[in-house]
């Protein structure tokens, strides 16, 4: 009796033991997340090209002295808004002394001819009143006169303008104050008071007083990648975002795509143009960095699934649809466009479909 006792006690301490032992390992492990399952549904696909690049003026001008000088004052300041013809700056000539010199000979020479055609025109006019010369020639010595005059005048106006930068006959200082060509607004003045500018001509480009430019007329320019510039087209609808401006947002239109791109870093890039309008109340700084998104191809009501979704086998896109709680099938679809984040699907899938993502079937 008393082993029987020992035998069904044994019998019940082993069994014990075995269940706390299965209990611990099955608490071992952690019960398998709920796996999500998704559905296709609607929306708009949109494939997108996106460019990178700035807003600049249509029209930007930089203002250069017609002769070479001192920066003797400046009249404004970058942000000030100017008229076509207003006074930016004002230049002291600084002569060049071979030119000085040269001009100072010429009107030397002509003050002496002047003084001889003088005295010859005096002395025909007196043989002409007494009978001795004909009329030929009082008016061939009053011709010589007039053209003395007229070299002697020429060379003393040559010889102000190099040293004073103005012509004697009008007083215009023309070359000497710098005015503005176009109305807009100064975006910068590169040069100071005091600094020896040069002018512009066949052989230099000249010294850059101030940049001028129109502000209300801007243009987005940009750059983009030689695998989107096949699909653009003049005339497409572009939105712009200007980093500057936060969430703000710019209709555009493009307007030009260069017909030679530029390597940069390995690929080849296309500049393109777009015009937009400034809204009212935002103002918009040349040079501001903008990013330009252009559709280049886009579905309506697609269905659609995440990209996340599918898996492929031999190149073909297949998903795991669920047949029934907890039993999924490999289904073959078809897809159409996408924009990086969803893809139309044509053919294989229903709105009411529940797919498993590939991460679940691999727990």
């Amino acid at each position: 009796m008393k082993k029987s006792l020992k035998i069904t006690a044994a019998v019940v301490f082993l069994a014990a033991l075995v269940w706390s032992l299965v209990v611990l390992y099955q608490k071992s492990f952690p019960p398998p997340a709920a796996v999500a399952l998704e559905s296709p549904s609607r929306a708009l696909i949109a494939r997108k090209a996106v460019a990178t690049g700035s807003i600049l003026p249509r029209k930007e001008v930089d203002i250069k002295p017609r002769i070479s000088g001192i920066v003797q004052e400046i009249l404004v300041r970058p942000g000030d808004t100017v008229k076509a013809g207003d006074v930016l700056a004002r230049i002291k000539v600084v002569p060049n002394m071979a030119s000085l010199r040269e001009a100072e000979l010429r009107l030397r020479n002509a003050e002496l001819s002047l003084e001889d055609a003088r005295r010859e025109e005096t002395r025909v006019k007196k043989l002409f009143e007494t009978g001795v010369v004909p009329d030929r020639e009082l008016q061939a010595g009053s011709l010589r006169l007039a053209r003395a005059k007229d070299e002697q005048a020429a060379a003393e106006d040559g010889l102000r303008i190099i040293r004073d930068g103005m012509s004697g006959k009008t007083g215009d200082p023309s070359n000497t104050t710098i005015r503005s060509t176009i109305a807009g607004m100064v975006l910068s003045v590169p040069v100071t008071e005091g600094r020896s500018v040069t002018e512009t001509n066949t052989f230099s480009e000249g010294t850059t007083i101030a940049t001028v430019a129109d502000m209300s007329r801007l243009m987005f320019v940009g750059k983009i990648d030689e695998a989107d510039v096949g699909r653009l087209k003049e005339g497409m609808e572009m939105t712009l975002s200007v980093g500057a401006l936060g969430s703000a947002r710019f209709a555009a239109q493009l307007e030009r795509i260069a017909p030679k791109g530029v390597e940069e870093r390995g690929s080849m890039q296309f500049e393109i143009r777009a015009a937009f309008e400034q809204k009212e109340g935002t103002f918009i700084r040349a040079g501001y960095s903008a990013t330009a998104e252009i559709v280049l191809d886009k579905r309506e009501d697609a269905l659609s699934v995440p990209e996340a979704l599918l898996q492929f086998k031999d190149g073909k896109p297949y998903v795991e649809v669920e047949k029934e709680p907890g039993v999924f099938e490999k289904r073959g679809i078809e897809t159409g466009l996408s924009d990086g984040i969803r893809v139309e699907v044509v053919s294989g899938l229903a709105e009411s479909d529940r797919i498993r993502p590939p991460e679940a079937g691999k727990i």
